[in-house]
């Protein structure tokens, strides 16, 4: 039986993710590149009503989780790209050209990974299925910049957005704001399918999806219009929770196609969300009581901890992570973390083996490399610091993070024109341009490397130019 419903789901699934990719270009009046261009539009047009979350541990997870979901699809005609928006209401929401944005509200409301892979599959089979493009249709001879202004207002949940779309008679956009965007039935449900068998494809499970969509619907915070901005855009959510719990109690024996190990990255961006851009008290109040339940597990000592040291509590945090060590002995994430506290508590020796061994489970982790070049500069060991740094630069290039312990590394070896090169990158990525200016020239004075020279020179025109635009930077 459990082979039955397995093979009963995955072709239920594919069927539906086949017929869609059957259908021809011909079908939309929007081209590709059309697309593109309302993509780049739409960006400028949310860039000015919205504020992007830039923390780079965030911003990284989102963008893991999103292309891992990306790695289950055919070859796609754009670039995907996820975006994190400082907005507390529930919301979530896909625009032409790859494009897929998820509110700070909605993902501190999440409890796992499944969760939000469930909603990033629902907004990329939007993309891919090219819904909100074919709304656009019968409003073509529109000037893009204008039909986007509105549509993003609209999707943002914008105060005032509603009385903007009925004031423009732009066909569907004159019937008000969910005649504009709100996807049609067929269109949630064509996402929904597609986006199961993307989620069955890369390890997930239908579950989170459905978790996710009970939390949108129970929210009790209304936007001021009354609407909560995902239940605008995205109709038919009762529907769709009755669907994916039907789905789910057909296929509850059935195990994911995929089994990958969901570590804990989850639990760090939230986590770091929360107590950036949450409420301090509530968020240790909570990780707290969770860390002290007696079936606690190690997700819930190690998110205490990240708390805890992100508070500044170190030698706390400390304790929390080798609790959650014990249950979950050499995961990476908890040595990283356990290893960075031990740095900023000055126990270099314990620090420096710790991110040895979490370097040892997962060589990729750039952070880990910092903090271990940081503890060798700590510790005197200023050559193999540098190596580190270096290699670091040449895998991951333009980190200005890293300019500026390459900076002060290079400084102590006495190679006075690298220190100053560094420094005069870090400080151009900071748009502290006086500190910049002074370094770069120092860095001309003792640098022969021809290619050094030729940046310092572009840098420095660039900065002159800035300067003339703006003359109080």
């Amino acid at each position: 039986m459990k082979k039955f419903y397995r093979t009963f789901f995955v072709l239920f699934v594919t069927v539906a993710f086949l017929a869609e990719l059957a259908v021809p270009d011909a079908a939309y009046s929007i081209s590709i590149a059309k697309e593109e261009e309302m993509g780049r539009e739409f960006m400028k047009a949310i860039s000015k009503q919205s504020i992007f979350i830039k923390d780079k541990i965030i911003v990284k997870y989102l963008e893991q989780v999103g292309q891992k979901i990306i790695q289950a699809l055919p070859v796609q005609p754009f670039v995907y790209d996820f975006h994190i928006i400082k907005d507390d209401t529930y919301n979530a929401f896909a625009v032409p050209g790859g494009h897929v944005f998820i509110n700070s509200g909605l993902f501190a409301a999440m409890d796992s990974e499944e969760e939000l892979a469930g909603i990033l599959a629902h907004e990329i089979a939007h993309v891919m299925c090219r819904h909100i493009s074919k709304r656009f249709e019968s409003s073509s001879k529109i000037g893009i910049a204008t039909l986007v202004g509105v549509a993003a207002g609209i999707l943002l949940g914008v105060a005032g957005a509603g009385e903007a779309a009925n004031a423009l008679t732009i066909g569907s956009l004159a019937a008000g704001q969910q005649a504009a965007l709100a996807y049609s039935r067929e269109d949630e449900r064509q996402a929904d399918q597609i986006g199961l068998k993307i989620l069955f494809e890369v390890g997930y499970s239908a579950q989170g999806l459905l978790t996710i969509l009970k939390k949108i619907r129970n929210k009790e915070w209304f936007s001021a219009g009354g609407i909560p901005p995902y239940l605008m855009t995205h109709p038919a959510v009762k529907e769709r929770i009755i669907y994916l719990g039907s789905l789910l109690q057909k296929t509850a024996s059935v195990k994911p196609l995929s089994k990958k190990t969901v570590r804990l990255d989850f639990d760090r961006a939230h986590a770091r969300l929360l107590i950036l851009y949450g409420n301090k008290e509530e968020t240790l109040k909570k990780f707290k009581a969770l860390a002290r339940l007696k079936n606690s597990d190690a997700s819930a000592h190690y998110r205490y901890g990240l708390v805890l040291a992100r508070t500044g509590r170190k030698k706390d945090a400390i304790l929390q992570f080798k609790a959650a060590l014990v249950k979950k002995a050499f995961d990476a994430n908890i040595l990283r973390d356990l290893g960075i506290s031990y740095f900023y508590t000055g126990e270099y020796a314990k620090a420096l083996k710790t991110l040895e061994s979490s370097i040892s489970i997962d060589y990729q982790d750039w952070e880990s490399h910092l903090y271990l070049g940081r503890t060798l500069m700590a510790l005197g060991k200023i050559q193999k610091a540098i190596s580190i740094f270096e290699v670091l630069d040449t895998k991951h290039p333009g980190n200005h993070t890293l300019f500026y312990y390459m900076g002060k590394a290079y400084g102590r070896q006495k190679e006075t024109g690298k220190a100053h090169y560094y420094l005069g990158l870090y400080y151009t990525e900071e748009k502290n341009f006086n500190n910049a200016v002074f370094h770069l020239k120092k860095a001309k004075q003792h640098l022969k490397e021809e290619k050094k020279l030729k940046i310092i020179d572009k840098i420095l025109k660039k900065i002159a130019m800035e300067k003339r635009e703006h003359p109080k930077r």
